[in-house]
């Protein structure tokens, strides 16, 4: 029932009512979440998993969730209003079996809100709690030291500190570790988690600044299993960490828009390791050129998404990468090597894509044959950043 915003706790009863088997119910940007709206789902004795994000909460409410009869499995808070310490501490000491949590942008929560969570949910596999700025970096080591089942933990712009890492990597089942715009981590404390986090699957160090080639390197080596990593907008990355990555042969998706001192030369190290690549942005990496889209082209088979935008990529790359049978969807905003008759070539060449984004002034620059085949087999759209294409799935579509 997301965002459902004119019914009360009297139109959510009625539709329920009977409906003895509801294990899951999402509220989503709806209603405020208070004590009459918890009181008609008190019965539900197999309701497990409840989302009341973007909703405001009243502690009354928070309270009287958790006097419900039966221990709740996944419970979401992802950005509400007025979700407390004392409210959030009462309802997971009564909800002690827990495996799941979202207190995504609570940012009333302290300390006083991990110390309950961490002391009371031992089983939690899933915590996310990004940008929860009042939570001290010390709050953070008792994940480590209480919840060591943790397989997914999302700590984005937050506090967090190499202590804390030191801590986390306790648990041994982490697969997923979102770390973005954590200015107070190091490679210090990635080292731990490569050392420890072996089933480590995604990583996410967007503008964490404090990361270098060294901690890059750290994971890759003890995380052979790494699927998804994000170190965009990272200015002390270079070709090095792209080199340690390539190590990862399962690497899908690999985020380094921004990253100024990386250049074809770790590109295609990635393409010649990597080739399950299916999602690359290398948006603002000046110094990526055709030379990395050779690579791509020859070796990396699998992609199927790429944002090429700012880089030194010529007509030459972009037709080597349109000849890739897999590729979707691309976005080539402000290349200064293309030029309308590259563009028009690869358009025609591209067998398997259904979306491109180019800036507008090429529009006038195309062939009016050219536009209307692609009229013809899909749409054009306009947007205040750029021109969509988005392709037809007919056999016939470019």
């Amino acid at each position: 029932m997301s965002n459902c915003h004119n019914h009360s706790h009297v139109g959510l009863s009625s539709l329920i009512n009977g409906a003895e088997n509801l294990r899951e119910l999402t509220l989503a940007y709806g209603p405020a979440i208070t004590e009459d709206l918890a009181k008609c789902l008190h019965t539900f004795s197999g309701l497990r998993s409840v989302k009341f994000d973007g909703c405001l909460v009243k502690c009354s409410g928070v309270r009287a969730i958790g006097r419900w009869p039966r221990s709740l499995k996944e419970l979401s808070f992802s950005k509400c209003s007025g979700v407390e310490d004392d409210s959030l501490s009462f309802l997971v000491r009564a909800h002690k079996e827990l495996t799941k949590l979202d207190i995504t942008c609570c940012r009333k929560i302290t300390y006083d809100s991990v110390d309950s969570i961490t002391s009371s949910c031992r089983s939690l596999t899933s915590v996310r709690m990004e940008s929860c700025s009042l939570v001290p970096k010390e709050a953070f080591v008792l994940f480590g030291q209480r919840c060591e089942l943790i397989e997914e933990l999302d700590v984005t712009d937050t506090k967090i500190d190499d202590e804390g890492l030191k801590s986390i990597s306790r648990c041994s089942k982490l697969s997923s570790l979102k770390l973005g715009i954590c200015l107070n981590i190091t490679d210090d404390g990635l080292k731990h988690i490569g050392s420890s986090c072996s089933k480590l699957k995604e990583l996410d160090l967007y503008r964490s600044l404090g990361i270098t080639d060294e901690g890059i390197a750290a994971v890759t080596f003890g995380c052979p299993e790494l699927e998804i990593i994000n170190i965009a907008y990272n200015d002390k990355i270079t070709d090095s960490s792209l080199i340690s990555l390539s190590r990862c042969s399962k690497l899908r998706v690999l985020e380094i828009r921004g990253c100024p001192h990386v250049s074809s030369k770790g590109l295609s190290a990635i393409a010649v390791g990597c080739r399950q690549l299916a999602v690359l942005d290398i948006k603002k990496c000046f110094n990526i050129n055709d030379n990395a889209m050779l690579q791509l082209a020859q070796f990396s088979q699998n992609l199927k998404q790429i944002n090429l935008s700012y880089c030194s990529v010529t007509d030459v790359g972009l037709l080597a990468l349109a000849s890739m049978n897999r590729l979707q969807n691309i976005t080539v905003l402000h290349l200064r090597g293309l030029t309308p008759n590259g563009l028009a070539a690869a358009l025609l060449t591209c067998r398997g894509i259904t979306k491109v984004k180019l800036h507008a002034s090429f529009k006038p620059l195309l062939p009016k044959s050219l536009l209307d085949y692609i009229e013809a087999h899909g749409c054009v759209e306009m947007d205040p950043k750029g021109w969509k294409l988005h392709f037809g799935k007919s056999p016939e579509a470019p």
